[in-house]
């Protein structure tokens, strides 16, 4: 018996084009694979925590200009708080609009510390290989 419903196998193949979760940007970054962390927030959020070498890119002030110096050849992942936040698909939006290609991290925040991995203090440096090293809290 082979029920295969078309419209469910479109519905989840897009969602895994376009969403990622936290094992999956880890292990990307322990196997050196180009990804940016794209943190949607504002700000004053980004300076008191987010996900080691993420680069804050406030989704309301994201165009033409402010993603001028973005690279085009890598995989962006767009995030925020969480699920009570909608800035990760604010951002993922803006940034597919401009032309990137891009997946909104499932979870954001929350669940990437939920799984374990480490954060840091906006603009602070930390590998996703040495956490444990770098001071990075978790």
């Amino acid at each position: 018996m082979n029920n295969i419903d078309p419209q469910q196998l479109a519905f989840y193949q897009a969602k895994l084009a376009f969403e990622i979760d936290s094992w999956d940007v880890a292990e990307q970054q322990k196997q050196g694979k180009a990804l940016l962390l794209v943190d949607g927030r504002s700000p004053a959020a980004y300076a008191a925590e987010t996900l080691p070498g993420a680069i804050n890119l406030p989704h309301r002030g994201i165009d033409a200009a402010s993603t001028a110096q973005l690279p085009r050849d890598v995989l962006l992942v767009a995030f925020c708080d969480g699920i009570g936040c909608n800035a990760s698909t604010k951002t993922a939006l803006k940034l597919a609009e401009l032309g990137f290609t891009v997946k909104e991290l499932q979870g954001g925040l929350d669940w990437w510390k939920r799984d374990g991995y480490p954060t840091v203090a906006g603009g602070a440096s930390c590998d996703i290989n040495t956490a444990a090293d770098c001071g990075c809290g978790g």
